[in-house]
C-alpha cells in the first residue's frame, strides 16, 4: 500500500501574503453574507407557521447580529478595515429561500419544511466558511481571530442542530399529514 508523502510548503513572505489576501477576501465575503442574512431571517420568521421554528429563527437572528459584530472584531484583530464584498453563494441561497416562500402556501407545515431546508443550506455554507476561516487564521498565526471564528462556528453548528430538531420533532410529520 502506497502512502502519500506530505510536503510542507515553504512559508515565504509571498506565500504568507497570498494566504492572508485569500483570508481577508473570505472574511469580506462572509461579512456580506451575515449582513444580508440579518435582513433575510425576519422574512423567514414571518413566513413560519410553527412557534418553535419562529423562536429558533429569532434566536439565530440575534446570534447573527452578534456574529456581524464579531467579524468586525476579527478584521480589527488582523489590522484590516471591515469591508463587505458581495457573496454570490449567500446571495443565491437567499434568493432560493425567497422562491421557496413564494412557492409554498402560507400557514402550512410544508412551508416550514421549506424554510428549514433553506435555513440549513445557509447554515451549512456558514459552517464550511467559518471552519475554513478558523483554520486559515490559525495557519497565519491570528490567534484572536481564530478564537472569534471558532466561537461563531460553534453557534452555526448549534443553529443547524436546532433546525434539525424542529424538523424531526414536529414539522416534518405535520407536513406529511397535510393534504393539498
Amino acid at each position: 500500500m502506497a502512502t502519500k508523502k506530505q510536503t510542507k510548503v515553504e512559508r515565504t513572505p509571498e506565500v504568507e501574503s497570498a494566504l492572508k489576501e485569500l483570508f481577508v477576501d473570505e472574511l469580506k465575503d462572509i461579512y456580506w453574507a451575515e449582513q444580508h442574512l440579518v435582513k433575510a431571517l425576519p422574512k423567514m420568521m414571518k413566513g413560519a407557521t410553527s412557534e418553535e421554528l419562529k423562536k429558533t429563527i429569532e434566536k439565530h437572528l440575534s446570534q447573527t447580529e452578534g456574529q456581524v459584530s464579531r467579524l468586525e472584531k476579527v478584521f480589527e484583530s488582523i489590522g484590516e478595515k471591515a469591508k463587505a464584498v458581495k457573496c454570490e453563494a449567500m446571495d443565491g441561497l437567499l434568493k432560493e429561500a425567497d422562491e421557496l416562500l413564494k412557492e409554498t402556501e402560507k400557514g402550512t407545515e410544508v412551508r416550514d419544511v421549506a424554510i428549514i431546508s433553506a435555513a440549513q443550506k445557509v447554515e451549512h455554507y456558514e459552517i464550511a466558511s467559518y471552519g475554513t476561516l478558523r483554520t486559515l487564521a490559525t495557519t497565519l498565526g491570528y490567534n484572536e481571530a481564530a478564537r472569534l471564528l471558532e466561537e461563531t462556528l460553534k453557534e452555526e453548528k448549534t443553529a443547524d442542530s436546532l433546525l434539525t430538531e424542529v424538523a424531526e420533532n414536529y414539522v416534518n410529520e405535520a407536513a406529511a399529514a397535510e393534504t393539498e
